[in-house]
Parts: structure tokens; sequence; C-alpha cells
């Protein structure tokens, strides 16, 4: 995602390059649920991290600030965003109001080779189900929320994609703080019997099978934190 950040903020070609390079590799630790919410993002260490300077480090956190994923708080410095449980179920209506939309675009324009491209996404989820370990259960909830984005971008509105695509991100944050159990990661089964609806041209049983689904989701949150890894650990530097 292309933004314009504070205009106080200038920084060339080469560092913009940079901070975007910074900006998709912590978003994707806090979506992929590496880094916990309301974990500091020290400029200092990020910098040190990446070899950059720090304005090189704010403009990519204002990047990721515009996207709701980091919060920052004057003379405190920037976190991984913290939803409460009000925020959180406004994501989740958010998504109420956004995928079923979604659900009848993509039923108009889906063709067999993307139900093929599914189809084969889907034994992905399940292969990572039956793995162990955290590696195992952060990829898992990737390709759970890759399921919703691949619909976004079938449906083939590129806005609703930006939309869905932060929105998954924001719910990765809102499951990492508030999710109970494996139901959480968004059920394969979920998934397949959606997929099934869309093939059989069933637009209204999918929009159904959708709603449930979110709803699925959110009925499995609680307000429960769990433990997350330092800065380094969460990016593998």
């Amino acid at each position: 995602m292309n933004i314009t950040p504070n205009s106080q903020l200038t920084i060339d070609a080469n560092q913009e390059d940079r901070a975007q390079a910074i900006r998709d590799s912590l978003r994707d630790a806090i979506v992929d649920r590496r880094l916990a919410p309301g974990t500091k993002l020290s400029e200092a260490e990020v910098g040190t991290l990446f070899d950059v300077s720090r304005t090189v480090v704010r403009y990519a956190l204002q990047m990721l600030t515009f996207e709701g994923l980091v919060k920052t708080e004057r003379n405190r410095g920037a976190f991984v965003s913290n939803p409460t449980p009000d925020e959180a179920q406004q994501v989740f209506a958010s998504r109420r109001l956004i995928e079923p939309g979604i659900v009848s675009a993509a039923a108009e324009r889906i063709t067999a080779e993307d139900i093929k491209g599914f189809r084969t996404h889907l034994e992905e989820e399940e292969r990572y189900k039956t793995e162990r370990g955290a590696a195992a259960r952060r990829a898992e909830i990737k390709a759970s929320g890759d399921f919703h984005l691949m619909l976004a971008r079938v449906a083939g509105n590129a806005i609703l994609e930006k939309f869905m695509d932060e929105l998954v991100a924001r719910s990765s944050l809102v499951i990492a703080l508030y999710g109970r159990t494996g139901v959480s990661s968004c059920g394969h089964d979920d998934h397949a019997r959606v997929l099934d609806a869309l093939e059989a041209g069933d637009v209204s049983l999918a929009t159904e099978l959708m709603l449930h689904h979110i709803g699925h989701i959110e009925a499995d949150l609680d307000l429960r934190v769990g433990d997350g890894l330092t800065l380094k650990q969460a990016l593998n530097l």
C-alpha cells in the first residue's frame, strides 16, 4: 500500500524502498502474530536490525500507523496496536458488512481454474493443521487469512481487496490478543463449505456460510493476552 506520510518527513527514493521493505517485514511479523499486540517498536532497535537511519524507520512506522497496525504515542514511541474489545467487535462487524459483497462478486467471476487454486490452498491449510509448534500455527493462521484475500482478488474489485487486506491484518491482531482456541484460525471446514457453495453456484448459501464463519471466529474470542516474541526474534534477524 503506497501512502504519503507526514509531509515533514522527506526521504529519497532509495530510502523509501528501504522503508517499504521494513514496513513489509514488520507487517508480516504482526499479521503472522510473531509480534504480539502492545510490543514496543523502538526506532533505534529497528534501525540497528535493518542497518538504516531512524528517519527511514520512522517512515516505515508511519505506513503501519496509517494501516492501523501500529500506534504511536507521544513521548513513548511506537507500539504494535493493541485493539480494545470494542475495536475487536468493530473489525468483525466490518467483515460482516464487506465479505458478503465479496462472496457475491466472486461468485459472478470465479472460474474452474480459480476453484482448482482454492482447493490446492485448502490442502495447504489442512497440512498446517497436522503440524505442531508455533511456526506451524502461525503458518496456518496466515493461510486461513489468505483464503479470504483470494476471494477478494477473484471478486475483481481493487478497493474491496485493499479493505479486506487491512481487515484480515487487523483480525490477526484481534485473534492474537483474544483468541482462545484453534477455531480462531478460520476453520478449513468452513472455508471448504463456502467454496463448495460457490462451485455449485449457490450464492445465497455461500453468503450465509461466510457470515456463519465470521461469527464462528468472533465467538471464540476472550480477553486473555498471549505471549509474544522479542522484536529480533519476530523478524528472524
